[in-house]
């Protein structure tokens, strides 16, 4: 058995079997992660991992060096890639997350050390029958991220973002992947 919301769709059912909840230790692939999240807001993710590979090529595969110098000309270019989703706010957002994931590695601060942090370095476990929008943990993840001149970490992002890189196990009880990293 696993979880319901990954029925239906091939593309959603391999990213629960061999993604989601998996503990993601990477500083690059956790802040991809997160702008991946960031993008996801009024949408589904669905929508988001349908193009994740147009995302991936638009943004020079996430790397942060690269988006990071990203000007004027890149966010029109961006604006006219129908392999994106298009949303000026979110494209100058995910611009400054790379600059503010650059600025904290420049002050010694490795993001997969900041993130796993707050988990203690071992993920959390959801009660297995509910889930939550939000935490007052991902809240506070969301605060010290909004510190730090990240756009688009509101809670509800910063909680899914903790789902998907497994510093929170929340599938179903019953589910094949519960518990198994």
């Amino acid at each position: 058995m696993r979880c319901s919301w990954a029925e239906g769709d091939a593309v959603m059912t391999a990213y629960h079997d061999d993604e989601w909840g998996v503990p993601v230790r990477d500083s690059r692939a956790l802040w991809e992660m997160l702008m991946l999240e960031g993008f996801q807001a009024g949408l589904s993710w669905r929508t988001i991992l349908h193009r994740r590979d147009g995302f991936r090529a638009a943004f020079a595969g996430f790397d942060p060096e690269i988006v990071a110098r990203f000007g004027d000309a890149d966010v029109e270019r961006l604006m006219g890639d129908a392999g994106i989703i298009r949303a000026r706010a979110k494209i100058v957002a995910t611009i400054g997350g790379a600059q503010a994931y650059l600025r904290m590695a420049a002050e010694g601060e490795d993001f997969a050390a900041f993130a796993w942090g707050y988990v203690g370095g071992v993920a959390l476990r959801g009660d297995g029958e509910t889930l939550a929008a939000q935490t007052p943990l991902s809240v506070e993840i969301s605060k010290a991220l909004k510190a730090r001149g990240f756009k688009f970490v509101g809670p509800v992002i910063c909680y899914a973002w903790m789902q998907a890189v497994g510093m929170v196990d929340d599938h179903w009880a019953g589910c094949f992947r519960r518990g198994a990293d």
